[in-house]
């Protein structure tokens, strides 16, 4: 059973049941095991949206700036990720990775990244500088010039890596509730001035309420939206009010990544994870070539814009999402410089043929008729009011030192999940004061 501790008063509340929410909620009660804690998730089910329509690559920290705080997380994530499957058994395999470049300009930016990897300690990091040795590594990769491999890569399913979280932090004595989606957080100004008082009344959209003194939020697709509850005016009492405005959370732009899969029988055309060379004018990585958990192989993906947070189809619509995106002037920045390649991911949209293509200057023996279409995943796209995309994590508080909202958590975000469970914990207890309660 998901409840465990019957009751509307918790020392902490989490908004979230993807991978980081479910991880921080498991890290906090190995922590502080004495604190009531509770994780509420709108689905009916933990990993329902991002932690669950991703690729499954558990990455090495090859692309990210070293010293930043992805490349620090990710170093110790992808450690963690790989000694907690071991330990509960949970599937996760070293397929390896090929960073493939097919031309000739490609060959200083994979230099770079071989050095970022090493300055970022990737282990057993190997430039190929040939295509005998790229095809040793993958036989039908003869589209390759030159290729960075590196063979910790893996893959897992992050959708069974986050339920097992959950049921550590129930096994941990904490509470999960489902179909809790939040609506507002109230903040009581007669319980803020009481030291055991429960200041935070956050109220679903349908059913009861709970109050508890401590907030963190991992709300992936709609961060912001929820990071906005505790930043404007409460008007619904006279008695309540709302912490005081830190900066405003980056806002949300969906993006739709559409896949294909190999069919059935063609699966042995790739042994592991093939790459392409990251070009820093575009916004976003290209396709790839990514083998998962159950044996199917997944291509692509494209990148458009999603006309729903939660769309997964060309067709699902929502109003609000697509006014909300449109209203972003970051969105229209980002799209006025990159027509050519919005152009380009939109083809791919609708001719098949297009991103097998692409995929062809890896394996050029790739057919269309290897292929058919496969899943849809909803990236959280955090962008800058210039256009820029905001890469790396940022996690806001409130000046009450009463709430923490975690609001952009980019890839390699379920990689790193458990290292970003125990920075989000360090913060809590610094701004949130978690161990004093």
């Amino acid at each position: 059973p998901l409840s465990t501790m019957p009751g509307h008063r918790f020392d902490l509340a989490i908004v979230g049941g993807g991978i980081v929410g479910a991880a921080t909620a498991r890290e906090v009660t190995k922590r502080w095991p004495k604190l009531r804690c509770l994780l509420l998730e709108k689905e009916s089910g933990l990993a329902r949206h991002q932690s669950g329509h991703n690729s499954g690559v558990i990455h090495a920290v090859i692309y990210y700036q070293p010293g930043s705080l992805k490349a620090k997380l990710c170093v110790r994530g992808m450690r963690l990720m790989y000694d907690y499957c071991d330990a509960r058994r949970l599937p996760c395999k070293k397929v390896g990775k090929l960073i493939v470049a097919t031309r000739e300009d490609e060959f200083d930016r994979l230099a770079e990244l071989k050095r970022r990897g090493e300055e970022n300690r990737v282990p057993d990091l190997r430039l190929l500088t040939n295509q005998s040795e790229i095809l040793a590594v993958e036989p039908n990769c003869t589209g390759g010039l030159r290729a960075l491999h590196s063979p910790h890569t893996g893959i897992a399913d992050f959708g069974a890596v986050t339920r097992s979280f959950g049921d550590d932090f129930l096994a941990s004595g904490g509470e999960v509730r489902l179909g809790f989606e939040l609506a507002s957080v109230r903040f009581d100004s007669a319980q803020l001035s009481e030291p055991n008082g429960y200041p935070l009344t956050l109220q679903p959209a349908t059913g009861k309420s709970v109050s508890c003194r401590r907030l963190i939020t991992c709300a992936g697709l709609h961060s912001d939206r929820v990071a906005a509850m505790t930043l404007t005016k409460d008007d619904a009492s006279s008695d309540s009010k709302t912490a005081q405005s830190p900066p405003p959370p980056p806002s949300i732009v969906p993006f739709r990544g559409d896949y294909l899969v190999l069919r059935p029988g063609r699966e042995s055309l790739v042994r592991g994870n093939i790459y392409p060379v990251p070009d820093p004018r575009f916004p976003f990585l290209g396709v790839h070539f990514t083998p998962r958990i159950d044996g199917s192989v997944w291509l692509g993906p494209n990148a458009v814009l999603a006309f729903k947070r939660e769309g997964y189809g060309l067709w699902d619509i929502s109003a609000r999402d697509l006014a909300d995106a449109l209203s972003k002037p970051g969105l229209w920045r980002l799209l006025a410089a990159n027509i050519g390649p919005g152009l380009r991911e939109l083809r791919r949209v609708i001719d098949t043929g297009a991103m097998v293509e692409e995929l062809r200057r890896f394996v050029p023996s790739l057919s269309r008729d290897d292929v058919a279409r496969g899943p849809s995943g909803v990236r959280a796209q955090a962008l800058a009011d210039t256009g820029a995309l905001v890469d790396d994590f940022v996690i806001v508080g409130d000046s009450e030192g009463r709430v923490m909202h975690v609001c952009n958590a980019p890839s390699p975000a379920a990689t790193s999940s458990l290292a970003i469970a125990e920075f989000v914990a360090d913060r809590a207890n610094e701004k949130l004061g978690l161990g004093l309660l």
